[in-house]
């Protein structure tokens, strides 16, 4: 969530990084109208609360005294009904300019390309080369099938379509990967917690999932819960309502979960397979820092990622995001792609972002810095997130990148002492 004294002190800088993003600028008009009109109130409101004070004092005095004092405490009445009025209408500008607030986009950094698609996001770094195959590569559904290890048909008959079911030495495999990846963060001081998969609404606010992406999220209306479309859900809102001690920054959480996403606006787009799934495995980073610290956390946080690609010696590339394919709450982004040979084109496996303030201004979350003074204040965090990584189409890399001529798959060498076995 964006800071109001942003808009308030300066509408039109926030309209030009707005317009950057392809979004619609009135926004913020209506938010500036309806902040306008509630400090109008407020000025009203506190100037009749002092006049309440002021005749409440000599009414007091009045009736010590023995003096009539009814024509006041009538004014008075009036005054009152006035304030309860103002108040009112005060909650309701209050409950306008949050809901108006829900819908508006964290600011792109400065430095971030400019750009209204993803054609225009920008190739940061290649690493490894593409493997030159000497027979008919298979994708990662005829592997699945050939060696019994995944079975989407399964999947659809228990749940419905869009849910994986991992079998034998593939279910070892998946394990393995989280596993490795697991302890690989955890040598790279992140704290690993197993969250809750069903949070609530507060938390899903909290995360700004909703309500700009309610139609994207499994809603258990019953209980009003969720089902987590990312860890981050519930890695965010560990500190929530918490002022943070400044020695204890920066705060690193890494977490394995199912995730669940209905994914409502993707009808019409690539769906075979683990292309796009329903739920999805996905080891998720969480990085609660000071803001003069952030970037180059996010530096950190990427090369934390990359790493295990490397490791298990996979193909891929980062990629900046430009302004106009920016994530909602991000205000820099690098997403990393694994390649498919099956498909010959570039797969989304991670996305590692800065959010700065835009998460723990909802909620809450602070830290005591220190001044020049001495003195010390409650500043908000910047809390970054990234997927290090989701395996879905980091298994179809996988899978496609170690097949052999005859349909057998290598097991990258990293993971071997996992899964026990080096071949499927």
């Amino acid at each position: 969530m964006l800071d109001i004294k942003l808009i308030r002190g300066n509408p039109d800088y926030i309209r030009e990084k707005l317009k950057l993003r392809g979004e619609d600028d009135k926004i913020i008009l209506r938010i500036f109208d309806i902040d306008k009109r509630r400090r109008e109130i407020i000025k009203k409101d506190e100037s009749l609360k002092e006049l309440r004070n002021k005749v409440s004092d000599e009414i007091a005095v009045m009736k010590k005294n023995k003096e009539n004092a009814d024509e006041k405490i009538t004014e008075m009445r009036k005054v009152h009904a006035k304030i309860k009025e103002l108040d009112d209408e005060l909650r309701k500008l209050d409950v306008m300019i949050d809901g108006e607030l829900k819908f508006l986009p964290n600011n792109p950094k400065d430095d971030v390309p400019v750009g209204k698609t993803e054609d225009d996001n920008v190739e940061v770094k290649v690493w490894g080369e593409k493997k030159n195959f000497d027979f008919k590569v298979l994708d990662h559904l005829e592997l699945g099938k050939k060696l019994d290890i995944l079975d989407f048909d399964i999947g659809t008959k228990i749940t419905g379509s869009g849910f994986p079911f991992y079998k034998g030495k593939g279910a070892i495999l998946e394990r393995a990967l989280l596993n490795y990846m697991l302890d690989t963060h955890i040598k790279n001081k992140y704290i690993e917690v197993i969250p809750p998969v069903i949070v609530n609404s507060i938390s899903m606010e909290t995360a700004e999932k909703i309500p700009k992406f309610a139609d994207d999220m499994y809603h258990i209306e019953r209980d009003d819960m969720y089902a987590i479309p990312t860890a981050e859900v519930p890695l965010v809102n560990i500190h929530r309502d918490e002022i943070l001690k400044p020695e204890s920054l920066p705060i690193k959480y890494c977490a394995f979960t199912n995730c669940f996403r209905r994914e409502a606006g993707s009808y019409g787009k690539e769906t075979k397979g683990f292309l796009r799934v329903h739920q999805f495995n996905k080891v998720e980073l969480v990085n609660f820092c000071k803001p003069e610290n952030s970037y180059d956390e996010l530096e950190r946080m990427l090369i934390d990622a990359c790493n295990i690609l490397e490791k298990l010696n996979i193909h891929y590339r980062i990629i900046e995001l430009c302004t106009g394919d920016l994530g909602f709450s991000a205000s820099k982004c690098y997403d990393i792609e694994v390649w498919s040979y099956a498909e010959k084109k570039w797969l989304e496996a991670s996305s590692i972002s800065n959010f700065t303030d835009f998460q723990s201004r909802r909620g809450k979350i602070r830290y005591k810095k220190t001044l020049e003074s001495g003195k010390t204040k409650p500043e908000f965090v910047h809390i970054l997130n990234g997927s290090g990584l989701a395996t879905s189409r980091l298994i179809v890399s996988l899978l496609e990148t170690y097949q052999t001529e005859d349909g057998h798959i290598v097991v990258p060498e990293v993971l071997r002492d996992y899964t026990n076995f080096d071949l499927i």
